[in-house]
C-alpha cells in the first residue's frame, strides 16, 4: 500500500440531481436536447441522484421505443444513479403541499420529489430541461436550484 501525500489535493466530488427530460434526451438521439445533455453527462464525473417518480415518468416516455425501458435501466445502473423513493405518507404530503404552492408554474409530482430530495441531500445543482419550473422553485431555505445546463 502506498502512502498518501497530504499535499495532494483531491478534486471535489460533484453532485447533481437529474430530472426526467435529460434522461429521455440522453437516450433519444432524435431529441432536440440530446447532444447538449450527452455533452454534459460525458463531462460529468460526480454522483447523480433522482427519485422513483422521475424514473417512472422517464420509463413512460422511453417506452415509445421498444428498447427504451431497457436502455434507461442500463443507463441508471451504468451511471450509478442513486434513486430515492419519496412516496411515504409524510413525503407525499410535502410533495402535495409543494404542488399546491407552485400550481401556477405548474409543478408536477416528479418535480416536487426532486425539490424535496434537494433539501434532504442539500444539493443545489440539477440537470433539467425544465428551465421555467426550476427557475421558480425554491427550497424551504429559499435556495434556488442551479441549472447545470445553463452554466455550460
Amino acid at each position: 500500500m502506498g502512502r498518501c501525500d497530504p499535499r495532494t489535493k483531491l478534486a471535489p466530488v460533484s453532485y447533481w440531481l437529474i430530472d426526467t427530460g435529460p434522461l429521455v434526451a440522453y437516450l433519444d438521439a432524435g431529441d432536440s436536447a440530446h447532444e447538449h445533455v450527452v455533452a454534459a453527462l460525458d463531462d460529468f464525473s460526480g454522483q447523480l441522484f433522482t427519485t422513483s417518480a422521475v424514473i417512472t415518468e422517464a420509463m413512460h416516455f422511453v417506452s415509445r421505443s421498444s428498447n427504451g425501458p431497457r436502455l434507461l435501466s442500463e443507463f441508471v445502473a451504468a451511471a450509478g444513479v442513486q434513486v430515492f423513493d419519496l412516496s411515504q405518507p409524510n413525503s407525499l404530503s410535502e410533495a402535495a403541499a409543494l404542488m399546491e404552492k407552485y400550481a401556477d408554474t405548474p409543478m408536477d409530482y416528479a418535480d416536487a420529489t426532486l425539490l424535496l430530495l434537494a433539501e434532504h441531500l442539500n444539493i443545489v445543482d440539477i440537470l433539467t430541461l425544465d428551465r421555467r419550473g426550476f427557475s421558480a422553485y425554491r427550497t424551504r431555505q429559499n435556495k434556488p436550484l442551479r441549472q447545470v445546463l445553463d452554466s455550460r
